[in-house]
């Protein structure tokens, strides 16, 4: 399952839906929370539930993002949409891993119920959301069995801290947002999962989308959360290898596989050591080739 570009779609737009399909995002998620009134989530659990028996149409994968667990909707959520076609739960407000325990014991009865082979439902979880989710993240690991990837939020954070904004004057984070960010890219390689960087808001910026990605990808993001699908070919193309890149992770991989007994070796005048082919081989995942 590839987590580079995750388009939010609002569970209650076919219009987004049908524009959102046509797409190159590696994951959809279908949203049943902040994007949806209150009055319309009913209807929305339907339309999602309609969405994920179509999933052989599409070619991402299709997540939902639940109410949270605290919300007394997500019982409701899960028994819409537990059902062949859903790949994974996007789970908003996590307090941390026990969390992520409660829901994976709710979806083992649901599957069972729907006929899904255990373990089908993989688990994302914006893991920065509420201020004790900060001093959690390190339970995380070890990871349970249905959790791939950790992202971070802004919005809800700063709301329960009471923040009056997230950015500096330039437009970079503030000190409490930077702290989250990192912590989340952190527990994510703890975790051994997917980091996934949060949503740029400005969608009719691409030339600011593009310099972000980058900068996420240089600090060891692996994807990003789309909120407009003109943000996704931006988002592919920034957290994909590129062939030079490619090119240069398989010397090392073929050099270190070549002399099995060596924890350095040089290649080119440069010398390598086991971590450069740790990276080597996460650039060849990325690019989706064995090492």
């Amino acid at each position: 399952m590839r987590l580079r570009s995750l388009l939010f779609v609002p569970g209650d737009s076919e219009k987004k839906f049908a524009k959102a399909s046509g797409g190159n995002a590696d994951v959809l998620i279908l949203d049943l929370e902040d994007s949806v009134a209150p009055a319309v989530k009913p209807q929305a659990r339907q339309t999602v539930a309609g969405w994920l028996d179509k999933a052989g149409e599409v070619p991402a994968s299709l997540f939902v993002r639940p109410n949270p667990l605290d919300s007394g909707l997500i019982d409701d959520d899960l028994a819409a949409v537990v059902r062949p076609g859903l790949a994974g739960l996007l789970v908003p407000k996590a307090n941390g891993g026990a969390d992520i325990a409660e829901i994976a014991a709710k979806l083992d009865k649901l599957e069972a119920a729907a006929g899904m082979a255990h373990g089908t439902v993989k688990i994302a979880v914006v893991s920065t959301e509420t201020p004790l989710a900060m001093f959690n993240l390190g339970s995380y690991t070890p990871p349970h069995p249905r959790l791939v990837g950790l992202t971070w939020g802004a919005e809800d954070l700063g709301a329960a801290i009471g923040a009056t904004d997230n950015k500096e004057a330039d437009g970079s984070w503030t000190f409490p947002y930077q702290v989250a960010r990192a912590q989340c890219l952190f527990a994510a390689a703890a975790a051994g999962v997917t980091p996934i960087d949060t949503l740029y808001a400005n969608f009719r910026d691409p030339e600011g989308l593009e310099v972000d990605c980058r900068r996420a990808r240089r600090d060891g993001f692996l994807g990003r959360i789309a909120i407009h699908p003109d943000q996704v070919d931006t988002i592919n193309r920034c957290f994909s290898p590129s062939e030079e890149e490619v090119a240069q992770a398989r010397k090392i991989a073929d050099a270190f596989a070549a002399n099995p007994e060596l924890g350095t070796i040089g290649i080119d005048g440069k010398m390598y050591d086991i971590p450069h082919l740790k990276a080597a081989h996460k650039t060849l995942a990325a690019a989706g080739e064995a090492a």
